[in-house]
């Protein structure tokens, strides 16, 4: 590292704003139709594939107490 400091030159970031927007984007390609129902088609196998789940765990989920051999009614046997 050497002891000199250098003042630096900022001139250049108080004239980048006049090349900022010289240069406008492409325009967005719109999607084919082949595209668009592929889209449409994996959004409803995602969507078929939670409700799926869904209706496939809910009896997990609920609690049916008068089940018989459930965790609650092993404890109480124990004791």
């Amino acid at each position: 590292m050497s002891g000199r400091s250098e003042p630096v030159p900022f001139a250049f970031v108080a004239e980048a704003d006049r090349f900022r927007s010289n240069v406008a984007p492409p325009p967005r390609e719109r999607a084919s139709a082949g595209q668009m129902a592929g889209r449409w088609l994996l959004g409803l196998t995602l969507a078929g594939g939670l409700v799926g789940a869904l209706v496939i765990g809910m009896p997990a989920l609920s609690a049916d107490s008068s089940a018989p051999g459930t965790q609650q009614s092993q404890a109480t046997e124990g004791r």
